[in-house]
């Protein structure tokens, strides 16, 4: 499995699958930080957009994705101040320009962006900017990936490990998938040579009978990690229960703000309904985040669901399962 919704992308639109012997099976993972947000915590980001005179803020996948009765994309067009920004520090200065406006910056992201969010909210508690809040939506891919190795039914011979989330976690955090549960790992780069050499690396554990973590992009990962941004996140964020798309709560999956920040937290300062959640019907991107049905099977896909009119989120991001076999069809005969 390529836990990494970069690694699919880049697996589909090399063709890579196609250079494979038959007995080795590719399998997306939940590793879209998009498509693995819950309807629910999306449901209250567009209610956040609803709130008056709120700037609400988020990067830019996240705007057509279908949340129960809305999107933010939707909110826009009926008037609400809903804008994409490319980083943490780009939300901080619209706060800083628009000081008579609260601006709430939606916070989505594994263990990449959470270190960028945290040294924001340090940023704004140091200048006493008051109109600056995190809606935190962030999740942490080790317990979500134990969760995946325990469902029944998900039998992996070997894990293509994130290489952005390891940058900042080391390789040292999937330890625990090889020590455990007997799983080979590989801590893959982007490029196809990235991708076909961990792949390789893990066959050889596969024939030798071993399980452990292996680095095959040493450009961008150590062992230990990025002590600095850990320490950002341990600053400002704590461990907290997440619901994942497919997977459902995780325990421990999650990054709340720590009480010191409370003040900065969007979902304790404002008011907001965001009503009941509803599923889309026929969509099975919880069944393809979880690596047991593959897009092609879902009944929509290509017809109903398409990169144009997405029905769920998998079909929007550009990291997602539905869009790279929409998109790069050939490469998964």
């Amino acid at each position: 499995m390529e836990f990494c919704g970069s690694h699919t992308t880049s697996i589909m639109k090399n063709g890579l699958r196609q250079l494979l012997p038959p007995n080795i099976r590719m399998v997306s993972g939940p590793g879209c930080p998009v498509c693995v947000t819950d309807n629910a915590d999306l449901d209250k980001a567009i209610a956040l957009a609803g709130v008056p005179g709120v700037v609400l803020l988020t990067f830019g996948d996240m705007m057509k994705v279908p949340g129960s009765r809305s999107s933010l994309e939707k909110a826009r067009a009926e008037g609400a101040d809903v804008r994409i920004v490319y980083s943490a520090l780009n939300a901080l200065q619209i706060a800083r320009d628009t000081p008579w406006r609260p601006v709430v910056l939606v916070g989505i992201g594994f263990e990449t962006t959470a270190p960028t969010i945290a040294a924001s909210l340090l940023q704004a508690q140091h200048e006493g900017i008051e109109n600056y809040f995190v809606l935190s939506l962030h999740k942490v891919c080790p317990p979500a990936i134990q969760s995946l190795l325990e469902l029944e039914g998900v039998q992996l011979q070997g894990l293509i490990c994130p290489g952005h989330v390891s940058a900042i976690t080391g390789s040292l955090a999937w330890d625990f998938v090889a020590d455990r549960y007997h799983v080979p790992c590989v801590v893959a780069g982007f490029e196809p040579m990235d991708i076909l050499q961990s792949i390789n690396m893990l066959v050889e554990q596969v024939e030798r009978g071993e399980s452990k973590v292996e680095i095959a992009y040493r450009r961008g990962v150590r062992r230990e990690g990025n002590p600095k941004a850990l320490e950002l996140m341990d600053m400002v964020f704590e461990p907290s229960e997440a619901r994942w798309r497919g997977l459902g709560v995780v325990p421990g999956s999650g990054l709340a703000l720590r009480e010191a920040f409370a003040r900065f937290d969007a979902g304790l300062v404002f008011d907001i309904d965001a009503g009941p959640t509803m599923s889309p019907a026929g969509c099975i991107c919880g069944a393809i985040l979880m690596g047991v049905k593959a897009p092609p099977e879902c009944r929509l896909f290509g017809k109903a669901c398409t990169p144009a009119a997405p029905v769920g989120p998998c079909m929007v991001s550009s990291e997602g399962s539905c869009s790279a076999y929409y998109l790069y069809g050939e490469a998964c005969v």
